[in-house]
């Protein structure tokens, strides 16, 4: 069986690869100068990592599938997450990284915002590539942490270190939104397949039976992570993956209403709402008048 790693701590993870550990709260490293490998393990990160991979060295599996990464790939992880990694043997990994604990960011922006970087949450072929000039404005960012590293630490370094992190994940966001404009085809086909899967869904009986389907249920169809295909969907489409929902729901309840005579109860509960007044309330949020004015206009 595998082993369990537990890295709850940047030193936990410097003593690990053998790295010097300069601050209690992040670490920046290069892959190819560590002193020790894991073969074979499985880590869960009680830490934000993000690594730029310059040779693929193994497999990285998180959730049900591996990553999709070569040379120049970004992957990242958020605290919580278990991840399996498998070395390929006689190949010496290489590349870059940046570990840093949630305290380091707790109660400053960067702390507020990090939720927004959706990307700690992607998984299986929802790696970044990057481009040559790409990777070298991530190579830019991490040098610039790295020289704050070997500073003494003093009044300012929090600030400063933070205030870079937060460049790195911002240029991260970037690039990631030119790999969706860029992998646009597959989106589009990606898009059909929701809208399909939300006629599919509404067209049976599964709200009754199951209830309001969530992005979650959707994402596991297309095989991708929830975070990724909202994401995706929101970039694509102009709307949240939530959003395509309710208002499948909302036009669901809006035919019903104008061609029969049920109740706006008898709808709610058929479409999987264990309350009727919560449809009331994404009706008319969605549509601007309630169920009951909108059968009295004819609309």
């Amino acid at each position: 069986m595998e082993d369990l790693l537990r890295i709850d701590s940047i030193d936990a993870y410097n003593r690990l690869y053998g790295f010097e550990t300069r601050h209690p709260l992040v670490t920046v490293v290069d892959l190819s100068k560590a002193t020790r490998w894991v073969s074979r393990a499985r880590f869960h990160y009680g830490v934000y990592a993000l690594y730029l991979k310059d040779v693929k060295c193994g497999n990285i599996k998180y959730g049900r599938k591996n990553y999709d990464y070569q040379d120049g790939t970004i992957v990242c992880f958020a605290p919580g997450q278990a991840v399996d990694v498998e070395r390929t043997d006689n190949v010496k990994p290489a590349g870059y990284g940046i570990l840093f604990h949630p305290d380091l960011i707790h109660g400053t922006a960067l702390g507020q915002e990090i939720k927004n970087y959706s990307f700690f949450s992607y998984e299986t072929s929802e790696a970044l590539h990057l481009s040559k000039e790409e990777r070298n404005t991530i190579l830019d960012c991490l040098r610039k942490i790295d020289v704050e590293l070997n500073r003494s630490i003093d009044k300012h370094s929090r600030r400063l270190i933070n205030s870079n992190i937060g460049l790195l994940l911002d240029y991260c966001m970037r690039f990631y939104d030119r790999q969706f404009v860029t992998r646009s085809e597959a989106n589009s086909d990606i898009v059909t397949r929701f809208e399909q899967l939300l006629n599919d869904y509404f067209d049976g009986d599964a709200p009754a039976r199951e209830g309001l389907p969530t992005v979650k249920y959707f994402a596991d169809k297309v095989f991708l992570s929830p975070n990724y295909f909202g994401d995706l969907i929101s970039r694509h489409t102009g709307i949240t993956a939530s959003e395509h929902i309710q208002n499948k729901v909302v036009g669901q309840v809006k035919e019903q209403l104008l061609s029969t005579n049920k109740t706006t109860s008898q709808i709610a509960y058929e479409l999987g709402f264990q309350y009727p007044q919560h449809l009331s309330r994404m009706f008319k949020r969605v549509a601007g008048m309630t169920p009951n004015e909108y059968r009295s206009s004819g609309a």
